[in-house]
């Protein structure tokens, strides 16, 4: 059976079991061949806008005898989807502005998709804040470490949700009511890293300049973050 790396097997931990999935950006069709392998989904349409992984894909599907059950296409995005196709659409391994393209462009092909699983490799605030404001309701977050960098993963169901606050947004508010461990290691990191650059401007005389604003809110929204553990008891050691 194929092994995959513990970041993968967490981001398909999201995927329901038992609904006929729909993989954009497939690359190599890892997390569509570990679900169907462990008859976690009866089915899989692994889709990318390039040839190239999908020859890859082809070739490990293939390997693992998975051809009967899993569709390849050559898609932009959900352009290839049709409505009706899938319950489950999963998009991972790419940056949050193409991860928001594709949902909006491709949000028409989607009919009856009730997850989405999405694991934004950079502005997650802004998918966050795109799901929120177009309709969706964010029902389960995980962050993870792998092989020393951070992680996020996020699904969403259509339903209409009230909005965040900017704390929330920059770092998850289910992460920050669950006191996610990784989110606060992270945050503990962020707030060494960013006192220092305080520290740096300061000593530059740059006080009062743009940097030294944005470095001063974030150390802020780093605090109302923190005090989400301090709120629930919790002793975290920082």
């Amino acid at each position: 059976m194929l092994k995959i790396s513990d970041r993968l097997i967490q981001v398909a931990g999201l995927i329901p079991e038992g609904g006929r999935l729909a993989d954009v950006g497939t690359d190599h069709g890892y997390i569509p061949i570990w679900l169907l392998e462990r008859g976690k989904i009866p089915s899989a349409i692994a889709m990318d806008v390039n040839e190239g992984p999908l020859l890859r894909a082809r070739e490990n599907r293939d390997k693992y005898g998975l051809k009967q059950v899993m569709e390849l296409r050559l898609s932009n995005g959900l352009e290839k989807l049709k409505p009706g196709e899938a319950d489950t659409v999963l998009i991972a391994g790419m940056g949050g502005p193409l991860m928001i393209r594709i949902l909006s462009e491709g949000y028409s092909n989607s009919e009856g998709v009730s997850a989405w699983v999405l694991q934004p490799q950079s502005e997650i605030p802004s998918v966050r804040r795109y799901l929120i404001e177009h309709g969706f309701c964010i029902v389960d977050e995980i962050m993870l470490m792998d092989e020393g960098k951070y992680y996020m993963a996020m699904k969403a169901a259509p339903g209409c949700e009230k909005p965040w606050t900017e704390v929330e947004y920059l770092f998850g508010k289910l992460l920050l009511e669950k006191n996610h461990p990784v989110l606060w290691d992270f945050l503990k990191k962020e707030k060494r890293v960013y006192l220092k650059i305080l520290i740096q401007l300061t000593e530059n005389h740059q006080s009062g300049t743009p940097r030294y604003d944005e470095v001063t809110a974030y150390l802020k929204a780093l605090d109302k973050a923190m005090n989400y553990y301090d709120k629930q008891g919790n002793t975290y050691e920082g």
